[in-house]
Order: C-alpha cells, then structure tokens, then sequence
C-alpha cells in the first residue's frame, strides 16, 4: 500500500488502483449504485455514467498520478490529495479527491 493512503479505507484504495490502471469498470464498481461523481463542474450520477466519464477521460489524456497524502474528513469521509502530470491543459496539478462512503462504497466522489 502506498504510505500517502495508508489509512484510507480499501474501497479507495481499490478505486485509485483502478484508475491509475484505466480500468473504467472497475472504478465504476467501487461506487454505490446510484454514486456521483462531481468533475470539471460536471456532475455523473450512476455506475454508467461514471464508467463513460472514466471512459472519456482516458481517451482524451495521458497522466500520471502521485499520491501525496490523504486523512478522514468526517465519519464517512476521505480527502485524499494528489498531483497529477500529463498532456492536459496546464500539464500539471494539485487535486483534492473528496470521498464520501456509504455501506463500503463510495457514493459521492469530489474532484477539485
């Protein structure tokens, strides 16, 4: 495991592996079945909408993830902080992942 995600809970974990893969049906499973997902002011609600935005984002660019640090937020809640580099406007960028958990999954994902 990651030392930056080490106390984060599996499910995120799971997901982060799975995005980093580029595995859109994977990440889409790590979310409840009614989960959202708020990117770039866009909001995606469902494991198929969720699947098509992981789908879009890995034919549009090409990154690399480095995970640099994460703690719980709240009782369900996980903020997880990232830089990401890649072919994308500005060619770099700190993120902060919000994650809010229900019943082991992830039922809001947060990405600014």
């Amino acid at each position: 495991m990651n030392q930056a995600t080490s106390n984060a809970p599996e499910i995120i974990t799971r997901y982060l592996a799975a995005a980093d893969a580029r595995d859109s049906a994977a990440v889409a499973d790590c979310f409840t079945p009614d989960g959202t997902v708020v990117d770039e002011g866009q909001t995606y609600a469902g494991r198929d909408a969720i699947r098509g935005w992981r789908d879009l984002i890995a034919g549009k660019y090409t990154y690399t993830t480095n995970v640099t640090g994460s703690e719980p937020s709240g009782a369900d809640t996980y903020r997880v902080r990232m830089h990401i580099e890649g072919d994308f406007p500005g060619g770099q960028a700190d993120l902060t992942n919000s994650f809010t958990l229900q019943e082991g999954l992830i039922a809001v994902l947060h990405i600014g």
